[in-house]
């Protein structure tokens, strides 16, 4: 068993659960936090990883002496820092971001060497190509777009980790490519052990959701507070897809791969929700309205944003392969979750949400 895990990002919605839920189930283990608040909202964070005895270092990935020049002694890295979204860097400079994604990966693994501590990494489905994605045969129905037939990478269950990586990805799943390549140059070069996790989206209370990533913790908070919201691209009907995975899921995954990280070393899996847990646009609206008892009103554009995918479903078989991981949470329960943490967040949480 570990006796020191450092969670980078760890004030974020995934990086804060994460911790919590280490403390909890491995009381023995020591959890340090390492944020540098940039997140809007991660600071409400703060007060719950002190009260549950995990120790916060304000320190930035970026910066190498934030992490190699002070008395960090982890066994165990967990690499949740992350400029997250898919749009990063269109229209804009895509610097934060490579300095978080890549920089901060390369300046994490210098603590990895520097240790000799494992990491697990968290990665994204955003590392294969949209391009290749948005060509998969599919048919519509009425309330989504459904992949037709199983090719190379995909099988009835969805995109599996043989998925081809030729193409363009995002800027963002560029980074988190190729801190990938770096996670696995840096192991074999100074003998460490790694876990790579390509997740789909991840969503649950605690998300500050924003329009260009967390669209189901967003969708919430928009029946929940009452702004507009548009359904963009692929047509305007809301029928583009993904899966989802609860965060309370994730972390039950996490601390099998810490116990038995053995029976997960050295290999990148697929995690998410799978079929039974994807949802479209349209159909987050209704579950919406069920949970909230609101309505709120939807526009529509047909013009595409760089980079968004039609449909994309993790298939996880490789993942539930090792110990029997599958997610718990379904959807309404997962909506219904994060309306409740919205409700009894008071106007804290509803000023960092909405930024008024």
């Amino acid at each position: 068993m570990y006796k020191h895990v450092l969670i980078t990002g760890g004030a974020g919605f995934v990086g804060s659960n994460l911790c919590l839920a280490i403390r909890k189930s491995l009381p023995d283990v020591k959890v340090t936090a390492l944020d540098n608040l940039h997140r809007r909202g991660s600071e409400l964070n703060l007060s719950r990883l002190l009260a549950a005895g995990v120790q916060f270092v304000h320190a930035d990935v970026r910066v190498r002496d934030d992490l190699v020049s002070v008395k960090l002694d982890p066994d165990l890295v967990i690499e949740c820092s992350a400029e997250p979204s898919a749009q990063a860097g269109y229209g804009g400079s895509p610097e934060f971001l490579m300095e978080t994604n890549m920089v901060g990966a390369y300046h994490c693994l210098e603590l990895c060497r520097k240790t000799k501590a494992d990491m697990i990494f968290i990665s994204t489905s955003r590392v294969y190509p949209y391009g290749r994605l948005n060509g998969l045969a599919y048919s519509e129905g009425s309330t989504r777009f459904e992949l037709s037939g199983v090719s190379a990478g995909v099988s009835a269950k969805g995109i599996t980790e043989a998925f081809p990586l030729e193409g363009a990805r995002s800027l963002y799943g560029t980074s988190k490519l190729a801190a990938e390549l770096l996670v696995e140059e840096y192991a074999d070069a100074y003998g460490f052990h790694f876990i790579l996790d390509r997740f789909g989206l991840l969503t649950g209370p605690g998300q500050m959701a924003k329009s260009d990533q967390g669209v189901i913790a967003l969708w919430v908070a928009a029946h929940c507070y009452q702004f507009p919201l548009s359904y963009i691209g692929f047509g305007g009907k809301g029928k583009q897809v993904r899966d989802f995975l609860h965060i309370d899921d994730f972390c039950a995954l996490l601390l099998d791969q810490i116990q038995n990280f053995g029976a997960y070393t050295d290999q990148h899996f697929n995690v998410g929700g799978g079929l039974a847990n994807s949802l479209s646009l349209l159909e987050t609206t209704e579950l919406c309205q069920q949970a909230t008892g609101r309505r709120i009103a939807i526009g529509s554009s047909l013009a595409d944003r760089p980079a968004d995918v039609r449909i994309y479903v993790s298939d996880y078989s490789r993942v539930e392969s090792i110990t029997g991981w599958k997610p718990r949470i379904g959807a309404y329960q997962t909506i219904s979750d994060i309306h409740t943490w919205l409700q009894n967040g008071g106007d804290a949480l509803r000023q960092a949400m909405t930024g008024g």
